[in-house]
């Protein structure tokens, strides 16, 4: 029996890249404030992250892995410095 066949690494960056242009590009960031208590606890995380809302509805935040375990910090870079802002 033939093995399936795995995408490449440059299929599936592609795929995803694709994926979050059709989300993010033309959308505006328009208000940003941390997950509430409530949410926390019902994502049963240990820390709460930064939460993006975007001019659609739709809410953007960073989690430790794909599996959403937790909170994870966002990295942030631009020409002059690097920063951070962390999960709380």
């Amino acid at each position: 029996m033939p093995k399936p066949c795995m995408p490449s690494k440059a299929s599936l960056e592609a795929t995803w890249t694709k994926h979050a242009h059709d989300i993010l590009v033309g959308r505006k960031i328009v208000a940003v404030r941390y997950l509430t208590d409530e949410e926390k606890t019902s994502m049963r995380w240990e820390h709460k992250a930064l939460v993006f809302m975007l001019d659609d509805g739709t809410i953007i935040y960073p989690s430790s892995d794909v599996e959403g375990n937790d909170a994870g910090a966002l990295q942030i870079e631009n020409k002059e410095t690097a920063d951070l802002i962390p999960p709380i």
